[in-house]
């Protein structure tokens, strides 16, 4: 039976659709952006009804686009969908009409930083990271519902009386895609949000009632490989097809780079970045600067990873095209970068919404350092990308001591990766071999790999090993006096921000 699969890639900035084969041939694509709103400093949030409608259409266009035709009258055809989505970025609904109480926080939003903050100087820390794994910190989901339970008039009481809902984006999604007759998240986005407990693999009653957050708002958490659900999707499909493979972006791409060995780890370049690296079949207490997530969950198994995140990675080249306006697209950037030899003495600190791991500061603010008369655009430019490289170093360095030294290779996956500049700077500060795979929507793969696991084609790990394919790998090659010194450039300004702050 020809099997096709629609993987949907909900990220922060737009809903893509991609179209495999049952070989995870990549076989189309479409991409719908969708509004950021900023309504206040810090604050970062999307309309979730419009991120659903972008779903849709995209889902719409890559049909239409293709030369498949939908028959499913044929028992030789058989269509399912995936989904790989954004973490963190929370939707609260009520049930009975549908419909947002207001916009989803977004995980870049640090509206719960005050909150997180007390939680902090009241001693809660070592309690939430023993049962969530997370640090206290707005970028996970669970501040960010309190606020719009405390903010927004009358969702307490409609929270308390059982009218209202929260999910993570695919939560949403799929509630909307099946008609409300599922209410689920699988075990990667749940463990996300803070609120979930990684040992005994539900929501925990301490952590909804230290967020005041009822348990009837919380989804049904289900495996990573599970059927999650059917959808016509909104009629495109005559017949219903099935929802089938469901994890977050990041851990998307953890499996989408076939990182199913206890060891083994990637960076996936997006709107900000991520760094996982899978430690097995129990939970370990992270280093300082990471947390422990669930990686992914299959064949009855739950693997679980230590990750860093950056907060602004793309979302760095992408605010200089479209709001600095000094490239046309990101992609223009790497000719003006390599125009000249270095960075002129100039480090960008990108902290828009504050840091990350492993600095964890949601208060500071993005920072230009070093600039002089002798600076020009490319400069600059140089100075943005090298920003990314010098944030995975300070991720990996850590990550690398905490599972005993350098890593073998790192796997890389992001649009970013394009970059050429970018890939081979980030394996001469790493030194380590930076290894980059043909599919660059590595999320979207590995949904695919769990919808594939969900439903029977792929009967084990090592039966879809071999489908990871090598475009290019960057190999060390520059001189490590120099780097030190370029990387000690970067540390001294990012303490330099965060002393300021």
């Amino acid at each position: 039976m020809k099997q096709y699969i629609i993987a949907i890639d909900q990220s922060t900035s737009s809903t893509k659709a991609l179209l495999f084969d049952e070989q995870c041939h990549m076989i189309g694509r479409t991409n719908v952006d969708h509004h950021q709103y900023y309504p206040q400093t810090g604050w970062v949030e999307h309309d979730a009804e419009e991120i659903y409608q972008n779903m849709v259409e995209a889902i719409r266009q890559l049909m239409d686009h293709s030369s498949l035709t939908i028959d499913h009258s044929s028992s030789n055809v058989q269509w399912s969908l995936a989904i790989t989505n954004q973490r963190e970025t929370a939707v609260v609904w009520n049930k009975q009409t549908g419909k947002p109480i207001a916009h989803a926080v977004v995980w870049q939003d640090t509206r719960g930083a005050e909150l997180c903050r007390e939680l902090k100087e009241l001693g809660y820390t070592r309690q939430v990271t023993a049962k969530s794994g997370l640090l206290i910190d707005p970028n996970f989901s669970a501040s960010g519902v309190k606020w719009l339970l405390d903010n927004i008039e009358g969702a307490k009481d409609a929270a308390n009386r059982g009218e209202l809902l929260m999910g993570t984006i695919e939560t949403w999604l799929i509630w909307k895609l099946t008609g409300g007759k599922s209410f689920a998240t699988d075990h990667t986005n749940a463990s996300r949000t803070m609120l979930f407990n990684i040992h005994t693999m539900d929501w925990d009653d301490d952590l909804l009632k230290l967020f005041g957050i009822p348990r009837s708002m919380m989804a049904d958490v289900l495996p990573c490989d599970a059927v999650y659900g059917e959808t016509t999707v909104e009629g495109i499909f005559p017949q219903p097809i099935p929802i089938a493979g469901v994890l977050g972006d990041s851990h998307g791409a953890l499996v989408g780079q076939m990182c199913f060995t206890k060891g083994s780890g990637k960076v996936t370049y997006g709107t900000g970045s991520s760094v996982m690296v899978n430690i097995g079949e129990e939970p370990q207490t992270a280093p300082e600067g990471l947390v422990t997530s669930v990686g992914f969950s299959a064949f009855g198994k739950v693997y679980y990873g230590f990750e860093g995140n950056i907060y602004s990675t793309g979302a760095t080249l992408k605010w200089i095209a479209d709001q600095l306006q000094l490239v046309g697209h990101p992609s223009e950037m790497e000719a003006l970068a390599t125009s000249v030899e270095d960075n002129g003495g100039v480090y960008i600190v990108p902290a828009f919404s504050g840091l990350g791991a492993p600095w964890w500061q949601s208060g500071v603010k993005g920072a230009v350092f070093g600039l002089t008369f002798a600076t020009t655009k490319a400069h600059f430019l140089r100075a943005a990308l090298e920003s990314i490289a010098y944030q995975i170093k300070d991720l990996v360095d850590v990550m690398a001591r905490a599972t005993g030294g350098r890593l073998s290779e790192i796997c890389a996956d992001g649009g970013p990766t394009k970059n050429k500049f970018l890939m081979q700077f980030q394996a001469d500060m790493l030194e380590t071999p930076v290894v980059c795979t043909e599919v660059d929507d590595a999320s979207a793969l590995g949904a695919v790999i769990m919808n594939g696991f969900a439903r029977g084609l792929w009967k084990s790990f090592d039966e879809v090993i071999g489908l990871r394919k090598v475009t290019e790998t960057y190999q060390p090659t520059a001189n490590s006096q120099q780097l030190s010194a370029l990387y000690d450039g970067w540390r001294k300004a990012v303490n330099q921000l965060i002393t300021k702050s």
